[in-house]
């Protein structure tokens, strides 16, 4: 027990080295293509070739997807280099003592058996076997595997990406099947190139062997005075010898090419996937030690060093065997505690019932081929689309919105819900387009009549053979998945303040601590909260301000909270310093931006009669005097020409929010801003004056 101790303790020791020993194991094999070895190590090294060779085909055989050893096409070309290597170190002994050590000469020796003619007609015909049928059919197959898996990417790219939109699975859960899908185009890709190692190795091996006859003869007859008859028994007896110690092993590494093929790239180094992989089933290393362990027991062999490797690998393999043991009993002990913990539960789990979700989409049964692939629907692709351009625009992040089938809906109908609650509905032709005209005038088209549900315009049904026709009249022509979609990016911008809530906050948080730390440990939590953070974003996007630039946002808040906790007050503080993002789509070609204000009159009645409450600052005012108000801006919107048809009402910076409170039910579209808020190399061009009188 304590010489297995022993063991167990220098293997441990040796798992934190692999890496370091493997790369000297590398620069080795180079050095000894140059530096003479003697018979002793080359029999070591042979025995170790022939190892390590019965490892690798066995664990193609065992391992289950190619991904379990993506490390192989580095290993064919090690192995290759290792068989070359010993090549030439036999060469040398070959021609220069004729002799090569035990293993070398038993092989010839045995294969042989007094009949050279029998001899090398067995090596050629392993030559054969492995360069014209098994190296040509890995080498086609990984191109064939390289190639369709390549093609079948995109395709499997626009899975995951269904999948992550209906809310199957998570981003972490997509990151990783994408991660999965490079990998393998990668294996592939790098199987196609390595199988060149194979058929160059199998060329190398016969060319190599015809030097060692040939040239081993001329040097005993011309060099040592051998006579012709016994230079020709010793070089092809110990030629064939070194022919098939190489060929053999690296038929069983073609073999394992093949079979892994036809059923990689990692971030860990060479030597930890090397030790993963090539320990990862002990089953493996038991086998490869009861083959070793016959081979020790043929005569002539080197018996030391195959029992030596077989005791090895046997133990290394009872270890390995243990603690897989350990971590299935220590899983089945996980496994029946869950389920006892289960039991204690509830009998029926109901709070998946509760869960609402943040955005959902039902549509009636007609709109279910518009979401189908298989059918040639798009619109998980493009809702997909939809979340970026809402993350790049309004620096926010939408959960994954479902779409569900809904039978109580009409056929043609579909509902955005936010939170459980229905938002907006329409209706759809699916299969025809829709038709506008930007300009707003009659359209000269025959179709079905009807409203455009994100903007209200007029609009026409029309047939394809249409489309035509009416791109030719200057007319807008979309199909109805881009109804669809424009549709749900107007709500998504209209009501992402509801879709904000303390998660979303958090992880735009955190993304903004990877790369600007100093500024969110200095507000959080010391300064501010979460919640409190949550509330500032959602009173900038309900006003339709992106908040994308959450550098500045969170800098702002940083330096101004620590003088007033007032949501309002610190919303106005971080609007100061978005000014000019703030300002970017209302100023026209010319740097000026038009305006209307409030009449002197206005603004001192709204100044004066403000009044905070929970929700925020709002004018206590006279209803009449409002309605007034309301006309007046009316009045100003029906004769201004605001830049880009968007309204801006300039007011001082103390009634801004109150008066944003007034006018936010009756006219929700219309930017009011502060003198604050408006950079000063900007112009204000005035055009209009709301009044109450």
């Amino acid at each position: 027990m304590r010489f297995l101790e022993n063991v167990k303790k220098i293997n441990s020791k040796i798992k934190n080295y692999t890496d370091i020993i493997i790369a000297f194991g590398v620069i080795g094999i180079v050095l000894m293509i140059i530096i003479p070895l003697p018979p002793s190590i080359l029999d070591v090294l042979l025995a170790f070739n022939i190892t390590i060779s019965c490892v690798i085909i066995l664990l193609t055989m065992f391992t289950t997807e190619v991904l379990q050893f993506s490390v192989f096409p580095t290993l064919l070309l090690i192995t290759t280099l290792f068989r070359l290597g010993l090549n030439i170190s036999s060469t040398r002994l070959i021609l220069k003592d004729h002799y090569a050590g035990d293993i070398i000469e038993t092989f010839g020796s045995f294969v042989v058996g007094g009949n050279y003619v029998v001899g090398v007609i067995i090596f050629l015909i392993i030559i054969i076997i492995q360069f014209v049928v098994i190296t040509n059919g890995a080498g086609r197959v990984s191109e064939v595997s390289a190639r369709f898996t390549l093609d079948a990417m995109p395709g499997k790219q626009m899975s995951i990406d269904a999948d992550l939109n209906a809310g199957l699975i998570s981003e972490v859960q997509a990151r990783e099947r994408r991660e999965k899908i490079q990998e393998e185009a990668n294996f592939y890709g790098a199987m196609d190139g390595a199988s060149k190692f194979v058929k160059g190795d199998a060329i190398a091996g016969i060319i190599i062997t015809l030097i060692n006859v040939i040239a081993g003869i001329i040097i005993g007859v011309g060099m040592q005075g051998m006579p012709a008859t016994d230079a020709a028994a010793t070089y092809v007896r110990l030629t064939i010898g070194d022919g098939l110690v190489g060929q053999i092993p690296a038929l069983l590494i073609s073999v394992a090419s093949g079979i892994l093929v036809t059923r990689s790239a990692s971030s860990e180094n060479l030597g930890n996937l090397l030790t993963k992989q090539l320990t990862g089933f002990p089953k493996v290393l038991g086998i490869a030690s009861a083959v070793l362990l016959f081979l020790g027991f043929i005569p002539g062999m080197p018996k030391f060093v195959f029992f030596v490797l077989a005791i090895a690998t046997a133990v290394s393999a009872y270890f390995l065997y243990n603690d897989e043991k350990e971590k299935v009993i220590l899983q089945m002990q996980t496994e029946e505690e869950e389920i006892i913990e289960s039991e204690k539960r509830e009998p029926e789990n109901v709070t998946t019932l509760i869960a609402v979700e943040p955005m959902d989409i039902e549509i009636g049964y007609g709109l279910i081929p518009l979401a189908d692939e298989a059918s040639g629907g798009d619109l998980l692709q493009r809702i997909a689309s939809v979340r970026r351009q809402c993350a790049i625009e309004m620096g926010i992040i939408v959960q994954p919105i479902r779409i569900r089938d809904n039978l109580q809906l009409k056929t043609n109908e579909y509902v955005i819900k936010i939170r459980g609650t229905a938002i907006v509905r329409g209706e759809l032709m699916p299969n025809m387009l829709l038709c506008m005209d930007p300009s707003g005038d009659e359209m000269s088209i025959e179709g079905i009549r009807t409203i455009e549900p994100t903007f209200g315009l007029p609009a026409l049904w029309i047939n394809h053979d249409q489309r035509e026709e009416a791109e030719i009249k200057g007319l807008t022509v979309v199909d109805p998945t881009t109804v669809m979609v424009t549709h749900l990016t107007e709500i998504i911008k209209s009501h992402s303040y509801e879709l904000l809530g303390r998660q979303e906050t958090k992880l735009i948080i955190d993304t903004v601590k990877e790369k600007y730390s100093t500024v969110v440990e200095e507000l959080i939590p010391d300064l501010m909260t979460i919640g409190e953070i949550q509330k500032v974003l959602q009173s900038l996007l309900k006003e339709k301000v992106s908040i994308k630039d959450m550098v500045t946002i969170l800098e702002s808040l940083a330096d101004n909270s620590r003088t007033t906790k007032d949501i309002e007050v610190l919303t106005e503080y971080v609007r100061f310093a978005l000014a000019r993002n703030i300002c970017n789509e209302l100023v026209d070609e010319n740097g000026s931006i038009t305006v209307a204000i409030l009449s002197p009159e206005l603004e001192e009645l709204i100044g004066n009669s403000i009044q905070k409450s929970m929700q925020g600052s709002f004018p206590a005012i006279d209803p009449e005097i409002t309605g007034q108000i309301f006309e007046s801006i009316k009045n100003v919107l029906d004769t201004v020409n605001f830049y880009g048809n968007q309204p801006v009402i300039l007011v001082s910076p103390k009634i801004r929010p109150a008066f944003r409170k007034l006018t936010e039910m009756v006219f929700p579209g219309i930017n009011i801003l502060s003198l604050n808020e408006i950079p000063n190399d900007i112009e204000i061009r005035t055009e209009g004056v709301v009044t109450y009188q």
